[in-house]
């Protein structure tokens, strides 16, 4: 990451005042890129707010908010369909997706795969903004992933770290193991089940 400059007579000190002097423009370069991800990814990450149907024998209506949940999806296309994650949706009879603009939709399942946490939700409309999905293949260990995710309906929220590990496997709630996963040392903040996840070679999930 730094560049030292070796000459006839340099000494250690001269060369930690070289990696001195590099370390701002390497944290601001870093922050640049972590921020301009955000500005453009966030436009495409939604908030849901799910309510789902009574569980048990009675099947009696539960109390407000104590059958309800929350957590994060994105579009990825531009009329409308969002992926989300399989536990967030299921058993829902209801989800809204609110976005950043602050449009607020009701939205339907698509499709729902608990094998791999993984689901497609649709709402109504066009010129939605997306995010598109990368090659997995193109990814290194040591390239900088963000995460991004909008938990709690206020506003997006955003980490960042480095593409861990490739390769990866990972067990399902349905206790099918899932191979090629990319693992990342990006925090996930409470809330964000699921959320864009952003690298120089590919946009995956978490």
């Amino acid at each position: 990451m730094f560049q030292f400059l070796a000459s006839e007579g340099s000494t250690p000190a001269s060369n930690q005042a070289i990696e001195r002097s590099s370390d701002p423009e390497l944290l601001d370069a870093y922050s640049q890129t972590v921020s301009g991800v955000a500005r453009t990814v966030s436009k495409a990450v939604a908030h849901l707010k799910i309510e789902k149907a009574p569980t048990g024998k009675s099947r009696r209506p539960m109390p407000p908010g104590q059958n309800a949940g929350t957590g994060s999806g994105f579009l990825i296309s531009t009329d409308g369909y969002l992926v989300t994650n399989s536990h967030v949706i299921s058993d829902a009879q209801k989800i809204e997706v609110s976005l950043p603009d602050g449009r607020s939709f009701q939205a339907d399942i698509v499709g729902d795969d608990p094998s791999t946490d993984l689901a497609v939700i649709k709402i109504s409309g066009d010129n939605f903004a997306t995010i598109g999905f990368g090659a997995s293949e193109n990814l290194q260990v040591g390239q900088i992933a963000i995460a991004i995710g909008n938990p709690y309906g206020f506003q997006y929220s955003v980490t960042a770290g480095v593409v861990s590990a490739l390769g990866r496997t990972l067990r399902s709630q349905s206790g099918r193991l899932i191979d090629d996963v990319i693992q990342t040392d990006a925090a996930l903040n409470p809330g964000i089940p699921v959320g864009p996840s952003s690298t120089p070679g590919a946009m995956s999930l978490e």
